[in-house]
């Protein structure tokens, strides 16, 4: 399989060089030449597969032919040490529960799968070091620096705007050590993207030291992710419950929404995609007008979807042909809605007064967006994409009470702090790594 440039400006590239390089020559984010659609006698024996295997189907769909499937078996198996369970919440709402991985965020999957096949590849070239640079709003650095924690031949360089992050999720990438380092930026998380896309263009960085990304926009980060809707759709049929299926994905950088439309151009049956916003609306003034208008970011208290310009719009554009049908095609397949911060809250406070079940701020933008499209004959589920008490802080200011955390959670809130001040300037970046 070759993969191509969303800007079709750069040579082709092998799935083992689009890992390592993470970003075309330019600029563009590789997609890969062909989608191989799942067998539709597969399809409807989902539901009595396991999420092993049916994560090993749909990975032999994309990386078959560039990997041994003993190779990807065990990559798989590394990967899946959890379940993603769907969980019924009221009516024909479902909650697919994204976070029972190691730091209780649905970034754990495709964090963990990269680790082990950038891990696989560079051993195989006999490379001495790859630099990992991730931009994160928050869930991708914790995911990322322990997916990639203790990986041979691996450091990680986690950039997060300073004071833009939870507590918790800060305690998850900054007391690591190791092969992990954090550097908190004086900026937005879009400032700690451009940072991260700025390093890899420059001659002079990359020189000196051979850099690759881990945020979504590497395949290896993205593509897995598509693992998790093949798997709700198996435990939603295994209750008849599969029809007329809506999947609502609260979306920041658009990493995720873009797994599931690649699930569903292999064969998932999915009827439609709601993409739910906080305040970052760019994508949904898309839907409506057809103009993508990227601008500064805003803080919310849904900060992981605190994204201004996200990267993975290029890749749904070139998925849909980026021509002057896209628009059209786009909008009969997904639609949108945003929701402030006074509506999150409202609806974290009702929904677990009269159903017990704790939304996160993120999970509750997905739930709004349901509640408020669904149509009566329709099954929705919304990606719960990270356990609430990642954002402690917040939700224990909005129910007024002390919510409960998880033990995993505990363990990295008695590590001790280590990160490296920088400010959002790239010279001061580069001056940073160039010393390293």
């Amino acid at each position: 399989m070759k993969y191509y440039s969303t800007n079709k400006n750069a040579t082709l590239a092998s799935l083992e060089e689009a890992v390592v390089k993470g970003l075309a020559s330019d600029k563009g984010l590789y997609m890969p030449e062909h989608i191989h659609p799942l067998d539709q006698k597969m399809i409807r024996n989902l539901k009595n597969m396991s999420f092993h295997e049916i994560a090993c189907s749909v990975a032999q769909a994309f990386f078959g032919e560039d990997i041994t499937s003993e190779t990807l078996d065990k990559i798989v198996k590394e990967t899946l040490s959890f379940e993603t369970p769907v969980v019924a919440v009221e009516n024909n709402i479902y909650s697919l529960e994204l976070f029972h991985g190691p730091t209780l965020a649905f970034k754990d999957v495709g964090a963990r799968f990269m680790a082990r096949l950038l891990g696989y590849f560079i051993q195989k070239q006999g490379i001495k070091e790859v630099n990992v640079l991730v931009a994160t709003s928050g869930d991708t650095g914790s995911a990322v620096a322990n997916g990639f924690l203790g990986v041979e031949g691996i450091h990680v360089y986690v950039l997060y705007p300073k004071g833009k992050v939870s507590p918790i999720q800060e305690c998850q990438f900054t007391t690591l050590g190791q092969n992990i380092t954090a550097l908190e930026i004086d900026g937005t998380f879009d400032d700690c993207q451009a940072l991260v896309k700025s390093a890899f263009m420059d001659d002079e960085l990359n020189h000196h030291m051979m850099l690759t990304s881990a945020n979504s926009i590497n395949v290896a980060r993205f593509l897995p992710q598509s693992f998790y809707y093949f798997n709700a759709y198996a435990q939603l049929d295994r209750i008849d419950k599969a029809d007329e299926l809506v999947v609502c994905v609260p979306s920041g950088n658009f990493g995720n929404i873009t797994a599931g439309l690649f699930a569903h151009r292999m064969g998932l049956p999915v009827k439609r995609f709601i993409a739910a916003n906080n305040r970052n609306d760019v994508f949904l003034e898309y839907l409506n007008t057809g103009i993508y208008r990227p601008r500064p970011s805003v803080a919310t208290i849904a900060n992981a979807m605190d994204v201004g310009d996200p990267s993975n719009f290029a890749r749904i554009l070139d998925l849909y042909g980026n021509n002057e049908e896209t628009h059209r095609i786009i909008t009969n397949l997904i639609s949108g809605d945003r929701f402030t911060d006074e509506e999150i809250a409202e609806a974290i406070r009702r929904v677990y007064k009269q159903t017990d079940y704790l939304l996160d701020p993120h999970g509750a933008c997905g739930y709004l967006a349901l509640e408020k499209g669904l149509n009566e004959n329709e099954t929705g589920v919304f990606l719960e994409t990270a356990h609430p008490a990642k954002f402690k802080d917040t939700v224990d200011r909005i129910l007024e009470k002390e919510i409960e955390i998880p033990a995993k959670l505990q363990a990295f809130m008695k590590g001790t702090k280590q990160s490296v001040p920088l400010k959002k300037d790239f010279t001061a970046f580069k001056t940073y790594l160039l010393s390293r």
